[in-house]
């Protein structure tokens, strides 16, 4: 008998409903009673990670600790239970059917026709006890992406089908996620949606447990009793999601409405203490109750999609509520911006956020915001693309190289001042081929970042193929521009900083995604208490 138990999570009548907010909500009020949890996301498209997805087509892809680039719900699970997930964390159809053909190649299915069941659907079931067995977590959340009835969910539902015959009816539950609308005409809130979607999800073989009700206006007790008689749930297990004014008030709605007690019940669990979310509750109230207000620019070529930075707007989000602060962020589009119109376009700002990106479009922009905070003495954080967009500028604008460039921009650039690392240049494939992962950087101890830091030696997350050019570093640095971050074991310039200027940082990596609740990052936490103070 499994001592693991598992949580499926699925989804019915509309994308984007939630369901990895739920999860993680979920997941907080079990961490929070006791019980070691993680949570896995098990994504439909046939992309074997979303490395190579346009952030216009899926978002931003998140990066783990150990260099697997995934899914942006992994980000809300980690901000939400404040632990590190990893490859195991998020499987593609891809990635299955990738380890299936690899399989029938190499002849381990001696001969056999290869099909969605078995093959497909046990190399599923595999990945998702791999975290169980592996970790030992008392519970794992595993949450289905897309909606019930899409095509390309079907292997995932008929494998989670199989494993909670397998796994015994106290080690796993279904919560199935709809929306219940409000029809504006009739003053009415309409259950039928909920009823087709379990309907579809019971053709597939499967009898949710909980189900959880996304709606705007409250649910009265009778329309609860309607949804529980319809969908064969009982009563208790009919659960209200109500739209909140932010994601981190989810996890107090849903102990409210005692998602976690009846999880717990159903799997046989004890309830052990009662979840206190003390500092949840702090961070939700001085969030909500903000004592100053700023505008930080985000510059960037993909701000149609919010997503696509999603990191970032949820760091601003923790950072604002250590300083209790309101962050409104200023999205700016970098193709717009250039020497002409970047005071206009940043004259409300407090400071700017050059963001990450690849390829040349919105470039100019980038570095004429960059060259506007330079020379303004405006508050500046450059993250990957966006410190490589200050060593251009500074280069051309203060070291006097007209064509300074970075080779991934331009290759005939007679001053590369940022070129490809040395280990990539052999590197032909895209997918999962950058220096992706948790890397060491070393802080030089008197400078600003040290004591943002406070400490020497820290460890952050990158994503990237370039890098600071070396040959070029003593002449930054005698000029003003200062390496001092650097990777001990390569000596890659990791942190830049311009110590005349009053906060002028630039990181290779990617703070944005060590950001929690709990833990929000110092850099962040420190760029809005100085935007607070030019406020």
């Amino acid at each position: 008998m499994s001592t693991t138990k598992y949580i499926f999570v699925t989804g019915g009548v509309t994308s984007s409903l939630g369901k990895g907010i739920i999860s993680a909500s979920l997941a907080k009020l079990l961490q929070s009673r006791g019980y070691s949890v993680t949570i896995q996301k098990l994504d439909p498209y046939i992309n074997v990670d979303p490395g190579t997805l346009n952030p216009y087509e899926h978002g931003e892809c998140y990066v783990t600790e150990d260099g697997a680039e995934t899914d942006l719900d992994l980000g809300h699970y980690e901000r939400f239970i404040n632990l590190p997930t990893t490859q195991a964390n998020n499987v593609t159809t891809g990635r299955i059917y990738q380890t299936v053909i690899n399989k029938e190649r190499k002849g381990d299915y001696l001969g056999k026709t290869v099909q969605v069941i078995p093959h497909i659907t046990d190399e599923i079931k595999r990945n998702i006890k791999l975290l169980g067995k592996k970790f030992n977590y008392d519970v794992v959340i595993t949450e289905i992406g897309g909606t019930v009835g899409d095509i390309e969910s079907l292997p995932y539902i008929e494998s989670v089908r199989q494993l909670k015959w397998e796994l015994g009816p106290t080690n796993s539950l279904f919560i199935h996620l709809t929306l219940v609308p409000y029809l504006a005409a009739s003053g009415e809130l309409k259950t039928k949606p909920t009823q087709h979607s379990v309907k579809v999800l019971l053709e597939n073989g499967i009898q949710p447990d909980v189900l959880v009700l996304r709606t705007e206006h409250p649910l009265n007790l009778d329309l609860r009793k309607k949804v529980a008689l319809f969908c064969n749930v009982e009563i208790e297990a009919v659960i209200q999601s109500i739209d909140v004014s932010t994601i981190y008030e989810v996890p107090l709605l849903m102990k409210e409405e005692k998602l976690d007690l009846i999880v717990l019940r159903k799997l046989n669990l004890p309830e052990n203490e009662e979840p206190k979310l003390i500092e949840w509750k702090q961070f939700v109230d001085k969030l909500k109750n903000p004592k100053k207000e700023i505008n930080v620019g985000l510059v960037g070529k993909y701000i149609e999609l919010p997503d696509s930075y999603k990191s970032i707007m949820e760091s601003f989000i923790h950072a604002g509520s250590v300083n209790q602060c309101k962050v409104n962020i200023k999205s700016l589009h970098s193709e717009i911006i250039d020497d002409n119109n970047v005071a206009e376009m940043l004259k409300n700002v407090q400071g700017i956020i050059v963001a990450p990106g690849f390829g040349n479009r919105g470039i100019e922009g980038k570095i004429s915001a960059v060259k506007y905070a330079r020379e303004n003495n405006l508050p500046f954080l450059g993250i990957c693309l966006g410190m490589q967009c200050a060593v251009v500028e500074f280069a051309r604008n203060v070291l006097g190289y007209a064509d300074a460039n970075s080779t991934e921009m331009s290759r005939t650039t007679t001053n590369p001042v940022i070129d490809l690392m040395e280990e990539q240049k052999g590197v032909t494939e895209k997918g999962g081929t950058m220096r992706l992962g948790a890397y060491p950087c070393d802080l030089k101890t008197d400078t600003k970042v040290f004591g943002i830091y406070k400490q020497e030696h820290i460890i952050e997350r990158h994503r990237h193929r370039y890098e600071f050019n070396n040959s070029y570093l003593n002449e930054f640095e005698k000029a003003g521009l200062k390496a001092v971050g650097l990777n001990p074991d390569t000596n890659l310039v990791e942190i830049v900083e311009i110590p005349e200027h009053r906060w002028f940082i630039g990181v290779q990596f990617h703070p944005e995604y060590k950001s929690t609740v709990v833990h929000p990052h110092p850099l962040f936490v420190d760029f809005v208490r100085e935007m607070c103070s030019c406020k």
